[in-house]
């Protein structure tokens, strides 16, 4: 069974309220986005495996213990790109597949235009990047596309979500892990979270 966690730590709530404020200019917001999602993967990674490594320090040799496991890091495009530098600062040998989807218009389901990958993805550590969980249809979708290609280690990084896109998820893949810097109250009827932060895409880009 998936685990739902909310990463509660000064840090982010710091940068949360940055990011959360209309009047943050674009380099301000995308600079704590990376930040804040830097500071999400050292607890999203906590339970990476590791192994044991032989090294020589200056006065003795010792061992020391390494990633075992592969990340890749899958934004869903655009705005799951700002939180790849983050995440890679810290861990610097994750590869980067990227995935997008556009929604119809009529039908309001989400639709792939393009998906590229590592060849190594079936059997690493994917870490799904979207900053806002809000309906969960995407991000299901995208899931969807993760399990076709073998996967089975995959974890959902989002900064702000609501209980209607957790809900979706949960309803369709039970075992993925989901991680927020913060929960929100729901959806309005235009489907952006609240209270939210926007349009975090335009927010990241500077397209709004």
């Amino acid at each position: 069974m998936g685990k739902v966690v909310i990463l509660n730590h000064p840090l982010i709530d710091h940068k949360m309220a940055k990011i959360r404020n209309k009047d943050t200019d674009t380099k301000t917001f995308r600079e704590n986005v990376n930040e804040l999602s830097a500071l999400m993967a050292y607890e999203i990674t906590r339970d990476l495996t590791t192994h044991t490594v032989d090294v020589e320090t200056p006065l003795a040799k010792t061992q020391c213990k390494m990633l075992s496991n592969q990340v890749v890091l899958v934004p869903i495009l655009r705005a799951g790109l700002g939180m790849v530098d983050g995440i890679q600062s810290l861990i610097p040998t994750a590869k980067v597949g990227h995935l997008g989807l556009y929604r119809d218009e009529t039908t309001l389901l989400p639709h792939i235009y393009y998906a590229k990958f590592p060849k190594e993805i079936k059997n690493a550590t994917v870490l799904l990047l979207d900053p806002m969980l809000a309906t969960g249809g995407t991000v299901v979708e995208s899931i969807k596309v993760l399990k076709e290609k073998g996967v089975k280690d995959i974890r959902f990084v989002g900064i702000v979500g609501c209980p209607e896109g957790i809900a979706q998820i949960e309803k369709h893949f039970s075992d993925i892990d989901i991680y927020l810097a913060a929960l929100d109250e729901k959806l309005n009827d235009i489907g952006y979270i609240v209270p939210g932060l926007g349009d975090c895409g335009d927010r990241l880009f500077g397209t709004k």
